[in-house]
């Protein structure tokens, strides 16, 4: 009887646990990162600073090349990650906005990258504070400009579909690594 409850039990936990990981995509993609509510899309500011991003499956970060703490980490697994995405490579995208534009000289994205191994796998957008002003509010994101600080700043990593939709978040420390945002990326493209 005990044995028989127990195996019911494993039963019902499996069928729940099979349940959450095949709607956890939505539209039968799994993803790695945390999922967003439906029907959440990337801002429109972003595609008026970088049209480029229409039609990929992107990830979107934000840096300051001043950062010591995730910056680092986030250039360094987005770079990997696009390495990993062999043929899919061209249907993706990776940027990363600016938080502190007046510091993110054109020479230290450049040193920022390469020291990252990110400098051909990953477009750094700067410009000035106001325009990078509405792509910050548009994500709902923290600027360093801000805080004053360049370790104090919002640094998700954001998968969006080709459609601009917002599927996966990936975070430094946590959940962040090339795998995972390498196989975000793919799912993105399914989806």
């Amino acid at each position: 009887m005990k044995l028989a409850f127990l195996g019911a039990a494993l039963l019902g936990v499996l069928a729940v646990v099979l349940g959450l990981v095949l709607a956890r995509g939505g539209e039968g993609a799994e993803f790695r990162g945390s999922v967003p509510p439906e029907g959440l899309v990337m801002p429109d500011a972003a595609y008026e600073v970088e049209p480029a991003l229409r039609e990929k499956a992107v990830a979107i970060t934000f840096l300051d090349t001043q950062c010591t703490e995730a910056c680092p980490i986030i250039a360094r697994q987005i770079g990997e990650a696009m390495r990993l995405l062999g043929n899919d490579r061209e249907q993706v995208l990776a940027v990363a906005f600016s938080v502190d534009p007046a510091n993110d000289t054109p020479a230290r994205i450049r040193s920022f990258l390469e020291r990252f191994r990110a400098r051909d796998e990953l477009r750094y957008v700067s410009g000035t504070v106001s325009e990078l002003r509405p792509v910050w509010d548009g994500f709902k994101i923290l600027p360093s400009v801000d805080t004053e600080n360049s370790n104090m700043h919002s640094a998700p990593v954001r998968v969006y579909d080709t459609d601009g939709k917002w599927r996966s978040t990936l975070h430094p420390g946590v959940d962040l690594s090339a795998a995972n945002l390498a196989h975000d990326l793919k799912a993105a493209l399914e989806t």
